[in-house]
């Protein structure tokens, strides 16, 4: 039997910009549920967990079918999910980090993903990037931003709009509505909160301090970096992003609504 393809979505109840976030069910059902049906359809991977400390969430999401993983209390969605791989996955050959606020993540996404990571065997870990055409999104700081090198490895992730457009202004090069030509031309690219590490790394990677960049920025993938690993960045045309705010929350119910 080969070794199995783990997807893993954590999932905590208190968010400091929008409690509660995960169970919040103003469309019908909670968030978390369309990140694990996304997960769940995705064709490479063998199963699909929900790790979580919370026993609310836990009780949720087993109403809706999922199998649960119950956790202590951790500082990141990477820690969380270490704790499950170390007793549960070890015959795992990849590990996904499915994030539980991307309720519009397409699982062909997420075998994109998958298909990536398995044809460089070298790489340590690998995620997704979009590119941007909105001056909303350039700017807003609950949306993450990353720059690579020319074959796809990260250089660097931040919640300020980087690469830097010393000589011009950023609208210059942003498409609003052209998909192709914000595909080709934008110098800016959205992270997607989703990762797919080597179990290995991952166990490593969690049982090293936060680093600095990762407490200035908030952002836990900044560990991996200062710690001299490679992470894949594979960029996709899909747009998607986490719902960190009300505001998100309300404009994601209004894209359900039109969907009927």
């Amino acid at each position: 039997m080969p070794p199995s393809i783990v997807g893993i979505i954590p999932a905590r109840l208190q968010s400091s910009r929008l409690p509660r976030k995960m169970l919040l069910r103003e469309s019908g059902k909670p968030l978390i549920q369309y990140a694990w049906e996304a997960a769940s359809r995705a064709k490479s991977l063998s199963q699909v967990l929900i790790a979580t400390d919370s026993e609310e969430i836990a009780d949720v999401a087993r109403g809706f079918g999922a199998r649960v993983a119950m956790t202590g209390d951790h500082p990141s969605g990477g820690d969380r999910i270490a704790e499950v791989v170390r007793r549960e996955c070890t015959d795992a050959s990849l590990i996904v980090n499915v994030q539980g606020d991307e309720p519009e993540l397409p699982p062909e996404v997420i075998d994109g993903l998958v298909s990536a990571m398995q044809s460089r065997p070298e790489i340590e870990m690998g995620t997704l990037a979009t590119p941007i055409n909105s001056m909303a999104v350039l700017q807003d700081t609950s949306c993450v931003k990353v720059v690579c090198t020319a074959d796809g490895r990260a250089l660097y992730f931040s919640r300020l709009p980087i690469p830097y457009y010393r000589d011009g202004q950023p609208e210059d090069l942003l498409h609003p509505g052209e998909e192709t030509a914000a595909y080709q031309q934008s110098p800016w690219k959205l992270h997607l909160g989703i990762y797919a590490y080597r179990p290995e790394f991952l166990l490593a990677i969690t049982s090293m301090p936060r680093s600095r960049l990762e407490q200035l920025e908030s952002l836990e993938q900044l560990r991996a970096l200062e710690a001299g690993a490679t992470i894949l960045v594979k960029t996709v045309s899909h747009r998607s992003v986490g719902i960190d705010t009300a505001a998100d929350y309300a404009a994601f119910l209004e894209r359900q609504k039109r969907l009927g």
